[in-house]
């Protein structure tokens, strides 16, 4: 049904699963979405994270080595849209919704490759990604549509392919008399700038460098792969920061580069732990000493960005924190310190969860895309203009 001004405001019920670059599992998102920009409204009826199966995980690790095979690609590009259905039914019977109540899935998908920056071959210069996850394993298994393969599209239009949930940024957080940043730290930092009552055009957004991804690396190094994250902050506080080894990492290329700018884990993934791994151990410097370098490297590239590539231009009052990243108080700490004329607040404050955000924006891409409307930010991606991102494969027909 359409309002008087054209706007939906029948409410769809739709899946937004998202798998970060930590590799944790898949956040599992269901949300209910009515209406049009912007005049969207959103409501998060269940969240939960569903953890890979180890085995799982591994496979998702060795395709981030350059010795995987196009064999190995395939069979893991099916083994993940199994798993994504599993995770889309075992949380839809845990929420208590029916399969035929939910009018699509929507699905990042997990990242392998990325690689924004033009590369020539033969006449052509041509920028790359690839999530995996098969859409039709979903879409079978489920008998919901998926919405999926978000990112190629902005990519064909001049883009980086990313960030693209600053476009949901937009629409859930701006304010009109406040400057907001809306940040997420997961494998990746990224953040959002929103002038106070900015239009789609005034936005800025960028990946600042790594978020959780080094931290991680290093503590799997440390613990012979026991542990997989810096549980509340724990080593990084036993350890102190190695400034000299801090300053030569700030020194990396990436951190100068101006927006509209991405990264991922082809730049600051296991080869980059591994290498810094290699260095601290050449260096003598304790593990713990390492983890909390790599710690205070993810506050201060973060901060510096704010500083150098977003105050001068823009006021900004408020600093909305999301992601796994706000589970480890050392980070939290060392932003607020570094930024004390604003408030930097967690992404609960807005009433969706830290850990939810990243899947509930791709629902929202979703219902933007099962619309036809526009769902990419030119100012964000560098994209030359506006385009529908992600593909469709439908579900079982409904009578």
């Amino acid at each position: 049904m359409r309002a008087p001004d054209g706007t939906d405001q029948q409410e769809l019920i739709c899946v937004g699963l998202m798998s970060g670059t930590s590799v944790d599992g898949v956040d599992v998102a269901v949300v209910a979405i009515a209406g049009a920009p912007p005049s969207l409204r959103v409501r998060l009826l269940h969240f939960e994270t569903l953890p890979y199966d180890e085995e799982i995980r591994q496979k998702i690790f060795r395709l981030f080595e350059p010795a995987a095979t196009i064999p190995e690609l395939a069979d893991l590009h099916f083994v993940l849209g199994h798993a994504f259905a599993d995770a889309v039914l075992t949380v839809l019977g845990r929420a208590g919704i029916e399969p035929s109540q939910v009018a699509f899935i929507s699905s990042h998908g997990q990242t392998v490759y990325h690689h924004p920056e033009p590369t020539p071959i033969g006449h052509y210069r041509v920028t790359s990604t690839f999530q995996i996850g098969e859409p039709a394993v979903i879409a079978e298994r489920t008998g919901i549509t998926v919405i999926s393969d978000f990112r190629p599209r902005d990519m064909a239009a001049g883009g980086q392919g990313a960030p693209l949930v600053p476009f949901v940024d937009l629409l859930l957080f701006s304010h009109p008399h406040k400057g907001r940043i809306a940040a997420n730290i997961g494998g990746i930092a990224n953040l959002t700038v929103l002038p106070a009552g900015c239009s789609p055009e005034q936005v800025v957004a960028f990946d600042t460098g790594p978020g959780n991804m080094l931290i991680d690396g290093l503590v799997r190094r440390m613990t012979g792969g026991r542990l997989a994250y810096d549980r509340d902050g724990q080593i990084a506080r036993s350890g102190r920061v190695h400034e000299e080894l801090l300053a030569k990492w700030l020194d990396h290329t990436y951190l100068s580069q101006p927006p509209p700018k991405s990264t991922g884990r082809e730049t600051f993934g296991e080869q980059c732990a591994q290498q810094w791994w290699e260095e601290g151990q050449r260096l003598d410097i304790p593990p713990e000493d390492l983890v909390a370098t790599a710690t205070e490297f993810t506050v201060r590239s973060f901060t510096r960005a704010i500083r150098e590539f977003v105050l001068p231009k823009h006021p900004i009052a408020e600093v909305i924190v999301g992601g796994g990243g706000v589970h480890n108080p050392v980070i939290m700490e060392g932003i607020a310190r570094a930024l004390p004329y604003q408030r930097v607040m967690l992404q609960e404050a807005t009433g969706i969860p830290s850990d939810a955000k990243e899947a509930v924006a791709f629902a929202v891409l979703g219902y933007e895309t099962l619309h036809l409307r526009p769902n990419n930010l030119p100012s964000a991606t560098g994209a030359r203009h506006s385009v529908i991102l992600g593909k469709l494969t439908p579900g079982q027909p409904r009578g």
